[in-house]
């Protein structure tokens, strides 16, 4: 996924050879190293032109070449087919979808007689636990692969369309999101997408076009109907039982899957947009244990993605949960979920956090992804270059944001509702904001209202002050909205969980039923769902407790399961 690695922090990394990125990504095994490895694979022989892996089918996991020379390549739907790389004897094919058993981004070509050592995804898994030395170098190369892949945009979707439209936009940090590899073509500079606009004839609401690997054509769909197309879950098995279900993916919900999946329990996750949560839309969290410099969300939840396949754990993205069913005849759970598909399980852990908060202003829906943001991605931050823009928010979500943008725009006024920013921002961010030139506070001040066209999206927006009354009008084509976010337990009507009055999970209250066992600290109201991070009424609401309670989940869940 969309991680880097970092360096070797070894004690005696001094002295170590300096190994470089190429070296990394594509590490020759040696005889003795292959023969570590022979017990979780079965040799396998392909003749000249023979397909090892296909562009858009399951991979069948990691090939170990032993003799003979595989092309990767890349097919990108438009007909054209790309060189990516050679691997001969001692190297290996994969990445670190291939864990999971996902469709292979690329395809691996025999030329002439070819040889290799086929290790199953399963196994793969047992492999890099097992031999741990040799595992983090595999799981090093998986991942730098994984990140050239999307680097280069190679492997995934074709975009057709200009990369300031909304839904392009949309689309492009729908996948960045989830580490999948595409690239945007405009039809106004790109003679293959001309030729494409034109021969499907697209209105402006088809566009964009989106072009899958297998050829197929889809006009603007939805992420759903992409993440369909592109086979993003179809390496799921619906009909596992599973001893634990995870709602939510931010970093509680990855903690939780990393920690329960490493102690051999099975572990589905789902979530409707992408992992991470949250905290993975942030630009740099520098407050977080173990990381001076700082670190990305994005980075940092990508790390815990690949730990959490890495130990085996089904991840679902996009998949929405609909319905909680309790009180299964066997004592299970049941997920209904949004292609009406269900998800069993013996335990719950709700980890759905929250969603954006959408304030009361005029016409907000008209320009939500066509001006009006609730993250502030490079994607975004590409679309407001030189320019002023309006960012709502005090809280450290909004302060990260304005820094950030900050370092792209002309100029960020942030609009705070109060008289100042100490009473929800730590102090490193208040501090950091005060020394940026560019960032301009303005406080008491709320936007009531905006204005724009269908054509040309988002062009002005109107502030209000809290103490004077008095209307101001800024000529602005960006908004970004942090002012909070709301529980998203709606899923959990009618299935007995007990919420507060704003909606989140409570937790550690005894049960209304006697006899039964005293509720523990993580558990709701129903015995054998829990609930964790943001979603929890009484947490913290910051990235390390989130994490926090996923690991402390894991010892109630062992308890109740045990019991």
């Amino acid at each position: 996924m969309a991680d880097s690695s970092s360096e070797d922090d070894r004690p005696d990394a001094s002295q170590a050879r300096p190994v470089d990125r190429h070296d990394q990504t594509f590490p020759v095994l040696t005889a003795t190293e292959i023969d570590r490895i022979r017990r979780f694979g079965e040799v396998r022989s392909y003749a000249d032109g023979a397909r090892l892996f296909e562009t858009g089918q399951p991979g069948p996991g990691m090939f170990v070449v032993l003799s003979g020379h595989v092309a990767v390549t890349q097919r990108d739907g438009l007909g054209h087919i790309t060189p990516v790389a050679e691997q001969g004897p001692g190297q290996f094919l994969a990445e670190i979808g291939q864990l999971s058993g996902r469709v292979a981004l690329v395809d691996g070509i025999a030329e002439g007689e070819v040889e290799c050592l086929l290790i199953p995804p399963d196994r793969l898994r047992g492999l890099l636990v097992a031999e741990a030395d040799l595992g983090e170098r595999i799981m090093r190369a998986l991942i730098l692969r994984r990140v050239n892949l999307i680097q280069g945009g190679v492997g995934g979707p074709v975009l057709i369309g200009s990369a300031n439209a909304s839904d392009a936009v949309r689309l492009m940090g729908f996948l960045t999101r989830n580490g999948w590899p595409h690239h945007l073509l405009d039809p106004a500079t790109d003679h293959d997408a001309a030729e494409l606009v034109a021969r499907y004839s697209p209105t402006p609401r088809d566009l964009p076009l989106v072009v899958t690997p297998d050829g197929t054509v889809l006009r603007n769909p939805s992420e759903s109907e992409l993440a369909l197309a592109m086979r993003m879950n179809g390496h799921i098995d619906r009909s596992k039982l599973y001893d634990v279900a995870i709602v939510g993916s931010g970093p509680a919900g990855l903690s939780t899957a990393v920690y329960a999946a490493s102690e051999g329990l099975t572990v589905a996750v789902c979530d409707q947009r992408a992992f991470g949560g949250q905290a993975g839309a942030s630009a740099r969290i520098e407050n977080y244990l173990g990381f001076p410099t700082g670190i990305s969300g994005m980075a940092l939840t990508a790390r815990a993605y690949n730990q959490a396949q890495k130990f085996g754990a089904d991840i679902m993205i996009p998949t929405e949960v609909k319905s909680l069913v309790c009180g299964c005849n066997d004592g299970t759970f049941k997920l209904t979920l949004d292609d009406g598909g269900e998800l069993r399980a013996r335990a719950i852990v709700v980890a759905s956090g929250a969603r954006y908060r959408r304030p009361q202003i005029e016409r907000l829906a008209e320009f939500e992804g066509r001006g009006v943001y609730y993250w502030a991605s490079p994607i975004e931050a590409r679309l407001c270059k030189q320019q002023e823009v309006i960012l709502v928010g005090g809280g450290n979500s909004a302060g990260q944001a304005a820094v950030f943008l900050s370092g792209h725009a002309a100029r960020v006024h942030m609009v705070v509702r109060g008289g100042g920013l100490a009473a929800s921002m730590s102090r490193y961010l208040i501090e950091r904001i005060e020394s940026t030139p560019n960032i301009e506070l303005v406080f008491n001040t709320e936007v009531v209202a905006l204005d724009g066209s269908a054509d040309s999206g988002l062009q002005q927006a109107t502030l209000r002050s809290r103490l004077s009354g008095e209307d101001r009008i800024m000529a602005v084509s960006n908004l970004f909205l942090f002012v909070g976010a709301d529980p998203a337990t709606a899923w959990l009507d009618g299935c007995g969980v007990t919420l507060d009055r704003a909606g989140f999970v409570v937790t550690g209250a005894p049960s209304a039923d006697e006899g039964q066992r005293p509720a523990q600290a993580l558990e709701t109201s129903v015995p054998g769902v829990f609930a964790v991070g943001d979603v929890r009424s009484g947490s913290v609401k910051r990235v390390g407790g989130a994490i926090g309670e996923g690991a402390q989940v894991v010892a109630a869940l062992h308890g109740y399961l045990a019991g």
